[in-house]
């Protein structure tokens, strides 16, 4: 139908646009932004004023359960969760069960997607058969299927060899890498951040060099093959580090934080909170600020929710052996808005949201211009609300911001024409 969103601040990351105006919209596309045509004959007008007009957000760091974990968590549960949250697009890993690494699994997730409806899904499928890192996946195959990415999330590589001959193939193929950067020696067995926090507590920890010494591996291995690679849930202020000088040295790379790393450290383990169990952990003070400072000047190019639904029983056990990972797709829209309540740039933090998960996806949405899919959130920037597990929509409510008070979310999340 067409669609007028009157009297609302338009929000465009991408072209700088900040302006109040109207948007109309025709057939799930923008036909125009800032004012309507003069033919322009609505059948629908939506009201945003005091509210922020935004492309949808686009969340590359989505761990869907189904196939084969539905007790966590279904396509359908966490398709709602995310469009109710203004999430308008997602990227799913591969690490389900079984791993998609293969057309089958790929156009399983497909056909969910499109009979739910609620949200557009990408698929990144797996790097190596069964996420074993021994054999590599038939990427060509999967290209063709559909999917847009490949990634081994945190199952290691050993060999370096077969992994410069997946960046290879996969950089034949037109598909972009997402690569974990942690190292399966130095991390093995830790649950923790390899400080006083860890020590105190009695748990094994995971030393920042875990991070920056797969970084480094993992770089010159970009450098030898060219492949454009994308680099997951930095933590460290080495890290970002590493980062910076990558970019300055040209190679095709880009990175992302989990949205939960921006705000907790390794001190919110408190006494042994499972919720607060994440890969990789939750580090210090001052990671925490260089992630912080790494999104404000554009060295992290992305945020991502991280989203890892589990049963409530998974956070059960004693900590070392419960099931690392955060709910975040309802959380990543109200912590950016207290991130940049906090003083970090607002066009920064929506372009880490929008725009650059769009351009790595290689989808036309993420940006407010004509012809564009009209994937469209409405923020109310002065809702004030407290989280309640309780009522989350996705399977899980494994969350450590229950009860937090937030300002601000989603008030209307509008899914136009796929692209």
């Amino acid at each position: 139908m067409n669609l007028l969103i009157e009297n609302g601040l338009l929000l465009d990351p991408a072209s700088g646009l900040e302006r109040e105006g109207a948007l109309a919209v025709a057939d799930g596309r923008i036909l125009a932004v800032g004012e309507a045509p003069a033919d322009f004959t609505p059948e629908q007008r939506i009201d945003a004023s005091g509210c922020w007009v935004v492309p949808g957000l686009i969340d590359v760091g989505v761990h869907l359960r189904e196939p084969g974990q539905e007790h966590k968590a279904t396509i359908a549960s966490e398709a709602r969760a995310a469009i109710a949250s203004g999430i308008t697009r997602m990227a799913c890993l591969p690490d389900t069960t079984p791993v998609i690494d293969s057309p089958a699994e790929v156009d399983f997730v497909q056909q969910q997607a499109v009979a739910d409806g609620h949200c557009h899904i990408d698929i990144i499928a797996a790097l190596t058969r069964d996420l074993a890192g021994e054999q590599l996946s038939e990427m060509a195959a999967l290209r063709a299927a559909g999917a847009i990415g490949v990634a081994q999330c945190l199952r290691p590589v050993r060999d370096l060899r077969l992994l410069r001959r997946a960046m290879e193939y996969a950089a034949s193929q037109g598909l972009t890498i997402y690569l974990h950067p942690q190292d399966p020696g130095l991390a093995a067995g830790g649950c923790a951040h390899e400080g006083p926090v860890a020590s105190r507590l009695g748990l094994p920890g995971i030393p920042a060099a875990a991070e920056t010494a797969a970084l480094g591996a993992l770089l010159a291995l970009v450098e030898q093959t060219g492949a454009r690679t994308h680099f997951c849930r930095l933590s460290t202020a080495r890290g970002v580090q590493l980062m910076r000088q990558a970019r300055a040295e040209g190679l095709p790379v880009s990175c992302d934080v989990a949205i939960h790393q921006l705000f907790l450290t390794e001190v919110d383990l408190g006494d042994f909170d499972a919720q607060c169990h994440v890969l990789p952990p939750l580090r210090s003070d001052r990671d925490r600020a260089a992630l912080r400072q790494g999104v404000t000047d554009g060295t992290i190019d992305l945020i991502v929710s991280d989203h890892q639904p589990h049963e409530a029983d998974a956070k059960l056990a004693p900590f070392p052996s419960t099931e690392p990972g955060i709910s975040g797709l309802e959380t990543l829209l109200p912590l950016a808005l207290k991130l940049i309540e906090e003083g970090l740039p607002r066009m920064r933090v929506l372009d880490a949201l929008t725009r650059a998960p769009a351009e790595l996806l290689g989808t036309g949405a993420g940006r407010l211009e004509a012809g564009r899919p009209a994937d469209l959130c409405i923020i109310d920037p002065q809702d004030e609300w407290e989280l309640d597990p309780a009522r989350m929509l996705s399977g899980g409510r494994n969350t450590p911001f229950a009860g937090w008070h937030f300002r601000g979310r989603a008030r209307d999340t509008l899914l136009g024409t796929a692209n």
